[in-house]
């Protein structure tokens, strides 16, 4: 068995949402010429969940949502 470790930083949610679905689609792609390949990370059910969704579907039993921290600007003049 062969083994990869990513360590992935400064990435938004938006972006680390994208990249595991990427990383599932080529696991999808790669099964039928043998290899098994395993992901392992937080919340990647929940992601594949909301990433395989139709428009129109009902997401009430997906519960991940993303929120943009707010910087502290300095408004002082």
């Amino acid at each position: 068995m062969k083994e990869v470790n990513l360590k992935v930083s400064n990435i938004s949610p938006k972006q680390w949402t994208s990249l595991l679905i990427e990383l599932n689609l080529v696991k999808s792609s790669w099964r039928r010429f043998g290899p098994e390949i395993k992901i392992k990370a937080k919340n990647f059910d929940k992601i594949i969940k909301w990433g395989r969704k139709t428009h129109g579907e009902d997401t009430g039993d997906i519960d991940i949502t993303f929120q943009r921290q707010r910087r502290k600007t300095n408004t002082t003049f």
